[in-house]
């Protein structure tokens, strides 16, 4: 394992991860999926058609490879890959996905990153949306077998509730707390029945869990029953999808006081997984949450995190959860110099992590190049008010041209020196891997 960058292993071998000098680089296109027509701009957001990444899909692909990454987070459009019920358009799939293996870069595959194919009426909310992602999950595996190996079910369950369920930018379009519960308890069951078929395809497969996460803290003792429920919510999906939710949880009572029954949470206590590697998601200018009274309600302000912050999230989910853990996904929004700085001090914080024995066995800089926020599906204005520079490379100018940056070579320079980059994984506490 020592020297160059290390391969993402099947599951058989996923203890390979934990030795001191393995490490997993990887990079990824940001490829959320909500095709349904904004009501009143029209506007979908599907950011493969925003940043022309289906016309240069080959191109980014290539400037992929070029970094020397061994993996990539990669998403397939399960709107397009299901145009209707019981058919499959595999072109596209095929073609990237054959594209990266060629390159020597393991896919983990994305199977939904926020949308549903268009005939699934109420998306999240279709009362066999669960059995329709465990079909969906079977038909990827098997298509892919013995060539793909990693897949994450599911992107971000609770930032998929918050958006589809609580505040109903996407469809369901719900509202409130109810409708926040609703969609995670859906999402829990098809991250959970998803998770089985993909072992089941083949018990070689490994799946990367991955949702978002945050910090949060508060100088008013009066909101710290606040502080505390939030901080709850970042662990309430893997709660769920590993049977943790059962009389006595924090949140129990919450989600049955939204119409959870308690039956929903019996199932998932009975049919319980535990994810082969958690994923975390983290920002320094979204991921650190300060929580005080406003005149009428509880607000919060982004605090712009340091390495503190990757220390403090991936500490929480290994004591929690005594799983491996990957940053999934990590970049800085803003100028060239700030998302170097990022890069630098985000590693610094897992080389401290590896030295105290938290296991963190991988590291994804994503968005590979710049986004278009999500903002875009809701509001006027041209497509250039809305691409956010987060990326190695920028998007320049009508045609979108990808403009590295130097973050490029410095991240080149990352996975090049592979566990040199972070330090050496000390392994003191013994670490359960499936």
């Amino acid at each position: 394992m020592d020297g160059g960058p290390t391969r993402a292993p099947k599951r058989s071998q996923l203890d390979d991860l934990l030795q001191p000098t393995a490490f997993l680089w990887a990079t990824g296109i940001e490829d959320t999926f909500v095709f349904n027509p904004h009501a009143v701009t029209g506007r979908i957001l599907d950011e493969y058609e925003l940043t022309k990444h289906y016309e240069r899909w080959r191109e980014d692909l290539d400037l992929m490879g070029s970094l020397g990454v061994p993996a990539a987070r990669y998403g397939i459009p399960w709107y397009k890959l299901s145009p209707d019920r019981g058919k499959w358009d595999w072109s596209f799939a095929d073609a990237a996905l054959e594209r990266m293996l060629d390159l020597g870069i393991d896919p983990i595959v994305d199977l939904i990153h926020y949308g549903a194919p268009k005939w699934l009426e109420g998306a999240f909310l279709h009362p066999d949306f669960p059995q329709y992602m465990e079909e969906y999950a079977v038909a990827v595996a098997e298509r892919y077998k013995g060539r793909i190996r990693w897949y994450t079910p599911l992107n971000e369950p609770r930032i998929t509730a918050h958006y589809c369920g609580r505040i109903g930018w996407w469809p369901p379009n719900r509202f409130g707390w109810r409708g926040f519960s609703e969609v995670m308890m859906s999402c829990a069951k098809g991250i959970v029945l998803a998770d089985r078929a993909i072992h089941a395809v083949d018990p070689e497969n490994v799946v990367l869990h991955v949702d978002a996460t945050e910090t949060y803290d508060t100088g008013d003792p009066t909101m710290e029953p606040q502080v505390e429920f939030r901080r709850d919510l970042i662990y309430l999906a893997t709660d769920l999808v590993t049977g943790r939710v059962e009389p006595g949880h924090r949140l129990f009572d919450w989600l049955r006081k939204n119409g959870i029954r308690e039956s929903q949470l019996e199932w998932l206590s009975q049919h319980s997984i535990e994810p082969d590697v958690l994923g975390v998601n983290l920002y320094p200018m979204f991921s650190r949450r300060e929580v005080f009274r406003g005149p009428n309600l509880t607000r919060f302000k982004a605090r712009y995190g340091d390495r503190t912050l990757v220390k403090r999230i991936c500490e929480g989910f290994w004591e929690r959860y005594r799983r491996p853990v990957m940053i999934s996904e990590t970049a800085s929004q803003g100028t060239i110099q700030r998302r170097s700085k990022w890069l630098a001090e985000s590693l610094e914080g897992v080389r401290e992590l590896r030295q105290a024995g938290v296991p963190v066995v991988g590291y994804t800089w994503w968005p590979m190049f710049s986004l278009v926020t999500w903002a875009y599906r809701q509001k006027m204005g041209p497509l250039s008010n809305y691409v956010v520079p987060m990326g190695l490379w920028d998007l320049r100018g009508d045609d979108l041209e990808r403009v590295e940056s130097c973050v490029v070579q410095e991240y080149r320079r990352a996975i090049a020196a592979g566990h040199r980059s972070v330090g050496e994984l000390r392994r003191e506490v013994p670490i359960g891997v499936s």
